[in-house]
C-alpha cells in the first residue's frame, strides 16, 4: 500500500506522518525542522520554551527556572526556536503544538501566527475558541486533538456556530500515547477507547462536516500500523516517542539513554497535576513521588491553569514544570520522563530521514 500526501487547510503534507509535538524540549527546532524537511509535518512543542538554550531567553530566573508562565514561556525562545526550525525545512510546513491547558493559552496562539507558523495542533483540553485567536490569519491551519466522535462534534458544533469555521485536520488519539491521556485512569485499559476502536467513529463523524483528514495516533509504532489506521479510514498518523530515537531529536542524551534502556512494564500511567493521567517512564523520581519524597514543590513557573498555582501539583506530589525541564537538562534523579506504551521498543539511535524511510518504505 503507497502512502499519499495529504492536504490540512492550504497546506501540503507530502508524508502522511505528523511527529507528535513534545516538551519541555524534546521537540524543538531541530526535530521539527528535520521532519518536516524530510516530508513529514515537524511539530514544535511551545511548552517551556524560556529553557531554550540554557535559559538565554528566559528573562528572570529564581532558583535557576523561568519566574511565572511569561517567562517559562518565552515569546523569544519560541520565536529563535522557530526560526531556527525554518533555517532547516525551507518552505515547508511546520506546526506548533499548543496545549489548552497552559496558562496563557490565547496569547502563544497568537504569537505562533505572527511568528509564521502554518498549522498549529491542540490537544489537552477541548479547544472550543480555538479560532478565536487566530483571527487575522485565514491562512494558519487548525488541528484539534480529540478522544472521542463526540469531542469532534462539540468542537464542530461550536467552531461553525461562533467562528464559521471547522478544523483543518483532526488528530484522534488513544490511550497508548506519551505524555497526557483524554481518559480516566479505568478508560485506558478498556477495549471500547483503544485506538483501533475510536478512529472509525471519527472518521464517520468528521465526514458529516465536510472533508477533513483524521490522523490516527497513540502507539502507532511502524508502517504496519500505519496501514491499519489508514484502513480504518485515517489520512495519515500522529507519532511522537518513536522520534525520540533520532539523532536530531532535541532531548538530551540522557534521555535518550532512559527510553533505550526502558523494559515494557517499566511505562505506566501515573498522576499529574494537569488532571489526567500521564504516561511515562518509572524512574527515579516516580519512586521518589510513590513515597511522597519527591523535590519541593514551589510553582516557580505557574504553568497550567489546571494546577491552579501548585494545589494540583501537592496533591499528586511532583510539579509537571520542573520535572521535565529536569528531563530536558538530563537529570536522571529528578526528571519526569514522558513515553508512549512502544518506548521500550526504541533500541538505536538513527537519523530522522533514516526513520522516515522506515515508516514509509517498512523495515
Amino acid at each position: 500500500m503507497g502512502f499519499n500526501a495529504v492536504k490540512i487547510g492550504k497546506y501540503t503534507i507530502e508524508k502522511p506522518i505528523i511527529q507528535g509535538g513534545m516538551g519541555v524540549g524534546i521537540s524543538w527546532d531541530q526535530l521539527a525542522g528535520n521532519v518536516s524537511k524530510e516530508g513529514g509535518l515537524g511539530v514544535i512543542s511551545s511548552v517551556g520554551t524560556g529553557y531554550y538554550k540554557n535559559k538565554e531567553f528566559a528573562g528572570k530566573l529564581v532558583s535557576n527556572r523561568p519566574l511565572s508562565e511569561v517567562n517559562f514561556y518565552s515569546k523569544d525562545g519560541f520565536e529563535a526556536i522557530i526560526k531556527s526550525a525554518r533555517e532547516i525545512t525551507g518552505d515547508k510546513p511546520l506546526a506548533a503544538n499548543i496545549l489548552y491547558a497552559i496558562s496563557g493559552y490565547g496569547d502563544v496562539v497568537r504569537n505562533a501566527c505572527e511568528l509564521g507558523i502554518d498549522i498549529i495542533i491542540t490537544g489537552a483540553g477541548l479547544p472550543t475558541n480555538m479560532p478565536e485567536f487566530t483571527e487575522g490569519y485565514p491562512d494558519v491551519a487548525l488541528v484539534p486533538i480529540v478522544s472521542s466522535a463526540k469531542a469532534l462534534k462539540i468542537i464542530c458544533k461550536r467552531w461553525k456556530k461562533r467562528y464559521n469555521r471547522l478544523p483543518d485536520a483532526v488528530i484522534v488519539e488513544g490511550p497508548k500515547s506519551g505524555g497526557h491521556q483524554g481518559f480516566t485512569y479505568e478508560q485506558c485499559k478498556m477495549p471500547e477507547y483503544q485506538l483501533e476502536n475510536i478512529v472509525a467513529p471519527v472518521v464517520e463523524e468528521a465526514a458529516l462536516w465536510g472533508d477533513m483528514p483524521i490522523f490516527a495516533a497513540g502507539g502507532v509504532w511502524d508502517k504496519k500500523d500505519i496501514e491499519e489506521m489508514m484502513a480504518l479510514g485515517a489520512s495519515g498518523v500522529q507519532m511522537g516517542t518513536r522520534f525520540i530515537g533520532t539523532y536530531e531529536c532535541d532531548a538530551h542524551a540522557n534521555f535518550k539513554k532512559v527510553l533505550l534502556d526502558a523494559k515494557e512494564d517499566d511505562i505506566q500511567l501515573m498522576g499529574s497535576p494537569v488532571g489526567y493521567p500521564a504516561q511515562g517512564i518509572v524512574t527515579n523520581l516516580t519512586h521518589l513521588v510513590a513515597k511522597r519524597e519527591g523535590p519541593a514543590i514551589k510553582c516557580i513557573s505557574n504553568c497550567v491553569a489546571p494546577c491552579n498555582r501548585g494545589e494540583e501539583a501537592k496533591a499528586v506530589g511532583f510539579c509537571i514544570a520542573d520535572r521535565l525541564s529536569d528531563a530536558y537538562e538530563g537529570n536522571l534523579e529528578t526528571g519526569l520522563f514522558f513515553s508512549g506504551t512502544n518506548g521500550y521498543r526504541v533500541n538505536e539511535i538513527i537519523s530522522v530521514a533514516e526513520l522516515m524511510k522506515k515508516l514509509i518504505e517498512g523495515e
